[in-house]
């Protein structure tokens, strides 16, 4: 091939891309530019625009004629030409790709933030019923989070000293106990036929003599204090997430609600008030199912004379709030601790956690649950399972109100459209 067939083809690919190019950025021959209007037509001052922006639409929205600050928008793109669809195609993957390796990276910092709104969301009724009682809603607001954080204080308050003091107890007995174990009987077997004392000392001097050892005991020293801050840090930031989420959820849900189409503007809100509102009752009715286990818990353990009942007591509430296999959990746990008191105070605990699931399960959920959410069993089973896997216990949390979103969506959105083809 000669170089002047060469220089044809080129410029013929050029004239090509260009014609492409053209046909992207030039108006389509239908295109009509939106008229300016008209001198005659009423312009809104800054306070009616702001009213306008705000309000609630009618059900037969018209269209409002406003000042173009910035002058009239230019002709839309030619969506049909194949240039324009590669294009765009190829950035969507790439941003696709991007997102995925962000939401990795902020994993953490989206744990938080998921905690924070979710909290909020089960706050949200309680500050709502304040504001019907013609309580200011930042009034309101304060009373909440000043409520939160004076039973989180209580809670450190009661755990960290009797875990603190339970911790040195159990220190300071912990020789009596390995004078026990090595002066039985069956202990004193063992040892002569395989020489557990003799080992365990050659084993211990060996490892002091590492410096290995010394330096992953210090490790983990550091590394148990920088989870207690981590955990610390954690804990605060989703407080102040939470107060800021509880001031401004209004005004966020209303700027999220235009984002929709003018036309189906209402209709989202609808939806998604009655998302939100089943979100918050979800939260609240689990947190006063957990800490009613809780209490029951601490009164039962007391009387049975358990020890250690309030730490028991807290582990029953926090792994109530796990739905479905939560409370269970919890009461296998006590049961077993149980076992080291004496196994007639075992069976009197498990008996107890017999009669309290039938109870919880069949009279105290369905009242508290039956204004929240409404899911199927199987459908409350595998979300809860999915969400474990995918996000821990956050995801086995949130997964059965995340479904019944989901279930609202495809039954007041997708099948109402499929019945209309």
């Amino acid at each position: 091939m000669t170089l002047g067939q060469y220089t044809e083809r080129a410029a013929h690919g050029l004239k090509l891309v260009g014609q492409g190019m053209k046909a992207i950025f030039l108006p389509r021959p239908d295109y009509r530019p939106p008229q300016e209007p008209e001198d005659d037509v009423v312009q809104l001052d800054e306070a009616a625009f702001e009213q306008e922006q705000f309000a609630v639409p009618d059900a037969a929205p018209q269209p409002v004629h406003r000042p173009r600050r910035f002058g009239a928008p230019g002709p839309p793109f030619n969506v049909g030409n194949p240039l324009y669809f590669g294009f765009v195609g190829a950035v969507g993957v790439l941003l696709a790709i991007m997102l995925w390796q962000l939401v990795g990276r902020l994993s953490d910092v989206l744990s938080l933030i998921v905690c924070a709104l979710f909290i909020a969301l089960g706050l949200e009724p309680v500050v709502a019923w304040l504001v019907k009682k013609k309580l200011p809603r930042p009034v309101a607001i304060l009373a909440v989070f000043g409520v939160l954080i004076a039973a989180i204080a209580g809670f450190i308050s009661s755990i960290v000293p009797t875990i603190s003091s339970q911790t040195s107890d159990l220190l300071a007995a912990a020789p009596q106990y390995v004078n026990d174990v090595m002066n039985s009987r069956w202990f004193i077997d063992l040892n002569e036929q395989f020489g557990l004392i003799n080992g365990a000392t050659e084993e211990l001097e060996r490892r002091l003599s590492d410096s290995e050892t010394i330096t992953a005991l210090l490790g983990g020293v550091v590394g148990a204090g920088r989870a207690v801050f981590s955990g610390a840090f954690g804990i605060f930031t989703v407080l102040v997430l939470t107060l800021y989420f509880l001031a401004s959820l209004p005004l966020t849900k209303e700027w999220l609600y235009r984002l929709a189409p003018r036309s189906r503007r209402e209709r989202t809100r609808l939806l998604g008030d009655e998302i939100m509102n089943n979100i918050g009752r979800y939260v609240s009715g689990q947190v006063l199912i957990a800490s009613l286990n809780g209490v029951c818990t601490y009164i039962m353990l007391s009387i049975v004379g358990i020890p250690y009942a309030t730490i028991l007591a807290v582990v029953a509430a926090l792994f109530g709030l796990i739905p479905l296999v939560g409370a269970t959990i919890g009461a296998v746990i006590i049961v077993i601790i149980s076992l080291f008191q004496s196994w007639q105070s075992a069976l009197v605990v498990l008996i107890y956690y017999v009669a309290y699931q039938q109870l919880e399960n069949y009279v105290i959920q369905p009242r508290v649950m039956s204004r929240a959410v409404s899911v199927p069993g199987a459908v409350a089973v595998i979300a809860a399972l999915c969400g474990g896997a995918l996000a821990g216990v956050l995801g086995a949390i949130t997964a059965i109100p995340v479904a019944a979103a989901v279930m609202l969506l495809i039954r007041e959105v997708l099948i109402p459209r499929q019945d209309q083809l």
